[in-house]
């Protein structure tokens, strides 16, 4: 039985579930005898998690199991017995077997693999009605379990409310969970990569040409200061110039200027920006801007300017992320105590010198942390450098000349035909974890500003 089949039988069966308990605690409620503890709608839940959470646990182990249990089968028939001795031989015709039986391909490619197809599909249907056994007796037996202890007295509300904050805790450790492993593969990885190339040459070096087999004692191109440069200049310099003034200020104009009518209109417009593809914009900034820079820059006497340059790249990456630099800004400036900027008006102050003078210095902490989390999210980007500053890693200033960032190349170093294990792959692994701690510390710093906004003006 697929998954999806599986999936819809125990939500049909729980909906069940559900409706018996709920009937049931009404039926015992509805004699006149006693009140009940809990109300109905608990008492379903509480057979419905009954139900439903002891067979969805046998699901997934069996998942994983059954393909186990269905191969030895297959092994111990008649049929397994001409096959190869190589392990590798094997086990390709057995997964060739496997996959016409379960529809998943029509053609047998591997001497063998013909003479096992029903041998798979017998151990299959065994295995599936075994399954569906096991599985009718779980649910069966955990479902008349929590229906017999369905009672006038029953804590159901209790074993309820129990039963989500189990839930609610295995979401959160999930997440932690996965972001640990993420930092675990990445270290993994990066410490393979360091027993090809130096820290010191890789933390240091400036020249980025990685070189498919490398020589220990010797630079073999593998410096990531240049990537980071190209990072900070396109993602944390040009951008921020673009995106600061015009969402500070686009934030001053909607709190301070703005009637509440134009004020409900221009926010979600200025948000907008932030759902657009960032293809959309890499489009934009190849087709468009790219060429603009690169005229412009020729008229003022720039003769090596690129069509793909750092200049367009950071200009389109600075649009992109004003909505986010506009909306940190504008929930700062208005959580500002309203007392604070009528006291300065009482004392004779102006509008705008109220605003340079109170209101952005009070705000001041939450606005740095949201331009943090806009360097976080800018450093990260990806599709707007592809497309509109190059692959080209310089270590230049000239913001006319082509220029790559850290994210680029990881993408380009994962998407080429050499093996896992090479240096240049296992580079992509070093440079993520590096840029990793990058952004965990900008993330960290914006955090503690803003919790800091917080405890002040809560």
């Amino acid at each position: 039985m697929t998954i999806t089949a599986m999936l819809f039988m125990l939500l049909g069966l729980g909906l069940i579930a559900w409706l018996t308990g709920r009937a049931r605690a009404i039926a015992l409620a509805g004699n006149g005898k006693s009140r009940l503890n809990s109300l109905p709608n608990y008492h379903g839940w509480y057979v419905l998690a009954w139900v439903i959470i002891p067979a969805a646990i046998f699901t997934l182990v069996w998942q994983n199991i059954s393909p186990v249990l269905i191969t030895n089968n297959v092994l111990a028939s008649p049929d397994a017995v001409s096959l190869p001795s190589d392990a590798g031989a094997r086990a390709a015709i057995l997964s060739e077997a496997r996959n016409i039986a379960n529809g998943v391909q029509d053609v047998a490619f591997q001497d063998g693999s013909e003479k096992l197809v029903d041998d798979y599909r017998q151990a299959t249907s065994l295995y599936n009605l075994i399954q569906l056994i096991i599985l009718g007796i779980i649910i069966f037996a955990c479902g008349a379990f929590a229906f017999l202890r369905i009672k006038p007295d029953f804590r159901a509300r209790s074993k309820v409310e129990r039963l989500m904050l189990g839930v609610l805790l295995a979401a959160s450790l999930i997440a932690i969970i996965t972001t640990l492993g993420i930092v675990a593969s990445l270290m993994f990885e990066t410490f393979q990569f360091f027993t090809h190339v130096s820290v010191s040459e890789f933390i240091f070096g400036t020249e980025w040409n990685p070189k498919k087999h490398t020589t220990p004692g010797e630079y073999n191109g593998y410096g990531a200061i240049p990537l980071f440069w190209g990072t900070i200049f396109i993602g944390a310099i040009i951008a921020m110039i673009v995106a600061i003034p015009l969402g500070l200020m686009s934030a001053i104009y909607l709190t301070q200027y703005a009637s509440t009518k134009l004020r409900a209109w221009m926010k979600p417009i200025l948000e907008l920006l932030a759902g657009i593809p960032t293809v959309v914009y890499g489009y934009f900034a190849a087709l468009t801007i790219a060429p603009a820079v690169r005229d412009f820059a020729v008229m003022l006497g720039v003769s090596n300017a690129a069509s793909d340059n750092a200049m367009a790249a950071g200009l389109v990456m600075g649009v992109m992320i004003i909505p986010l630099v506009a909306s940190m800004s504008d929930d700062s400036i208005a959580a500002v105590p309203s007392a604070m900027r009528d006291g300065s008006l009482a004392m004779g102050a102006t509008k705008s010198e109220t605003i340079k003078k109170v209101l952005l210095p009070a705000a001041l902490p939450g606005v740095v942390g949201g331009i943090l989390l806009a360097v976080s999210r800018a450093i990260g980007e990806t599709m707007i450098v592809v497309m509109a500053a190059g692959y080209t890693a310089n270590l230049t200033a000239n913001p006319f000349a082509s220029i790559t960032t850290v994210t680029v190349q990881i993408v380009a170093l994962l998407t080429g035909d050499q093996d896992f294990g090479s240096p240049q792959t296992l580079a992509a692994f070093a440079l993520g974890l590096l840029l990793f701690c990058v952004t965990l510390m900008l993330n960290l710093i914006a955090l503690r500003i803003v919790k800091k906004y917080r405890e002040e003006y809560e």
